[in-house]
């Protein structure tokens, strides 16, 4: 096992970064824009590579915690798909749903809901940025909306745990494969 820091890090790994809400005032007047999580990670490979492992859905149940399924329902261009399927468990969110997927390269790749049950909403990014050393930092958003009442703490929670799970079985992945 590896050495770590007081936080669980593993010692000489880039930390886990943690953006604040956002407020939207361009309309005159402060409106919460859905709150979302944001958290950043390096991986030790280039761009292509980290977002060739975002693409291979099916893959994801072999790494991506709580993923039960994953199945591209709409094809897209590039071999990129438009509309995934999901199966989720990962507590405290169980679901069935699709996301819809707009790509923008090797630079991003945006999701948001097409349908689910469970979920009333979830907005995402991954964001890769080359660090011109043969690694690549990968910022991921997320907002989410679930058809149960839970408080917002619980639900930053939830989403903290979410994209932390998924950085780091995604580093993991790309890694290995490189």
């Amino acid at each position: 096992m590896g050495e770590y820091d007081d936080l669980g890090g593993r010692l000489g790994e880039e930390p886990i970064r943690y953006a604040p809400r956002q407020v939207d005032r361009t309309k005159g007047y402060a409106q919460t824009m859905a709150e979302q999580t944001t958290s950043s990670i390096v991986v030790d490979a280039a761009p292509a590579e980290v977002m060739a492992v975002i693409g291979d859905f099916e893959a994801y149940p072999q790494w991506a915690q709580g993923v039960k399924k994953a199945e591209v329902v709409v094809p897209g261009s590039g071999g990129r798909a438009k509309k995934v399927y999901f199966e989720l468990d990962a507590s405290p969110i169980k679901d069935q749903y699709t996301l819809a997927y707009d790509w923008n390269g090797d630079r991003s790749v945006d999701w948001t809901l097409a349908e689910g049950k469970m979920l009333k909403a979830m907005d995402g990014t991954y964001e890769l940025e080359d660090r011109g050393d043969g690694s690549t930092e990968v910022t991921y958003r997320l907002a989410v909306d679930i058809s149960i009442p839970m408080i917002g703490m619980l639900k930053r929670k939830a989403e903290k745990v979410i994209i932390d799970t998924a950085l780091k079985g995604l580093k993991k992945r790309v890694e290995s494969l490189s």
